[in-house]
């Protein structure tokens, strides 16, 4: 009987991804890539806030100098890690994401840009009930009618709530029209 209690629970994911599904890239080429990419940062960073001013007046700090000092603490953890893979360039760098993976993950990515553009446009309700009935759909594979009616409830509530119950200014794109804003 006790252990029945003791084992562990394990829930397998059916729409996992494969685990022989082939790498897309590796670890070190994703550390090499985003610490040259902070290291054009902080070169930026250290750059405009030099040119700013980062030095000490008889008043104190300019505004550029906690920032310049940030930025080349930046760069020097970026030197270190770009170091730190090109020492161990010889050993073998695991995975960092497979296609079946990286798929998962566009599928929410791309839904959630769009997201963020059509909210320019179409405002802030719109756009939810357009990203939450289609994650239902297409991702979660739920009912269209079951979909829509969330969708449009959760739109419904997010208005009732921002718009009306604290009077909060949310972009509504072309609705705004309609209720005389």
């Amino acid at each position: 009987m006790a252990s029945k209690l003791t084992a562990p629970i394990v829930v397998e994911d059916p729409t996992a991804p494969a685990a022989e599904s082939p790498a897309v890239t590796r670890n070190r080429t994703v550390d090499v890539a985003v610490s040259v990419l902070l290291l054009i940062l902080a070169g930026v960073l250290g750059y405009d806030n030099w040119r700013t001013g980062m030095g000490w007046e008889a008043t104190g700090p300019q505004a550029g100098y906690f920032p310049f000092y940030l930025s080349v603490i930046l760069a020097a953890a970026c030197l270190w890690g770009l170091t730190k893979e090109f020492l161990a360039r010889k050993q073998e760098s695991k995975t960092f994401v497979t296609r079946a993976q990286l798929r998962r993950v566009l599928q929410v990515f791309i839904p959630t840009l769009l997201f963020c553009v059509f909210m320019q446009w179409l405002g802030l309700y719109v756009a939810s009930f357009l990203l939450i009935a289609g994650f239902m759909v297409f991702v979660g594979r739920i009912a269209i009618w079951k979909s829509l009616l969330t969708a449009l409830l959760f739109s419904l509530i997010m208005f009732a709530t921002f718009d009306l119950a604290f009077d909060v200014i949310m972009p509504k794109g072309p609705l705004e029209s309609l209720f005389g804003r």
